[in-house]
């Protein structure tokens, strides 16, 4: 229990985390590789080149998938990254790194794989209306912990992109997991049960993605406190 626990998100996300302005979220928009690989490789090592590169294969690979194939190769993809908790890696207590922050430095906590595994998958073009980063209790830990949930319909039961069970599954096989709240780059949910939940307002009531609006690019790449490599 100890070591598995050593793999969960030890940030307790409280009612006030949900309470000032966010990114609204492009669905896609054009890359340059060459750009993005140079910045990680300047800030991050050689190392952090070959995940970058790897990541841009996905993307130039996967784009003629169905959603479901796309889901398998993204969460395969970044579930191989390290876990680490913010404050030992960041020196905070409860930072989101950015994708491109995630992927230069290998590892990060809950927050980070599942806001990784969103912004891949939107920029392969899988729905925003389809997505939700989702908050949960993992009961088994009496920890919270967060996921990205894929909703093939509206009224579908959600498929749950992880990084401590690693297989996509229905939320129907994830009773460990008690739902909190979920959002997107347009909306916030309050769920209920292992549904969508009840809408509540815009996703600009969520704080830490005020910050994570300004440092979606290389311009602001965070050094973190431990080496990964």
């Amino acid at each position: 229990m100890a070591t598995f626990s050593k793999r969960v998100c030890h940030s307790i996300i409280v009612t006030s985390a949900l309470l000032v302005s966010l990114l609204f979220a492009a669905p896609t928009q054009e890359l340059n590789q060459q750009h993005i690989v140079s910045a990680l490789t300047k800030r991050y090592g050689d190392r952090a080149a070959l995940r970058a590169n790897a990541w841009f294969k996905i993307l130039n690979d996967s784009q003629q998938l169905s959603d479901i194939d796309k889901l398998e190769k993204v969460n395969h993809f970044f579930n191989l990254f390290r876990f680490v908790d913010d404050s030992i890696l960041w020196g905070d207590s409860n930072y989101w790194a950015s994708p491109m922050e995630f992927i230069g430095v290998n590892g990060g906590d809950c927050e980070d794989f599942s806001i990784a595994k969103y912004f891949t998958l939107l920029q392969l073009g899988v729905a925003e209306d389809k997505l939700r980063i989702t908050m949960v209790k993992a009961t088994t830990l009496n920890q919270y912990h967060m996921v990205l949930a894929y909703y093939e319909q509206p009224n579908s039961i959600p498929l749950v992109l992880d990084n401590l069970d690693k297989a996509i599954k229905p939320a129907t096989q994830r009773r460990d997991l008690l739902p909190v709240y979920s959002f997107n780059g347009k909306q916030l949910w309050l769920n209920k049960e292992k549904g969508r939940g009840v809408l509540a307002g815009s996703s600009s009531r969520l704080e830490k993605w005020t910050d994570l609006k300004l440092r979606l690019g290389v311009d602001r790449l965070r050094l973190p406190k431990l080496n990964m490599e």
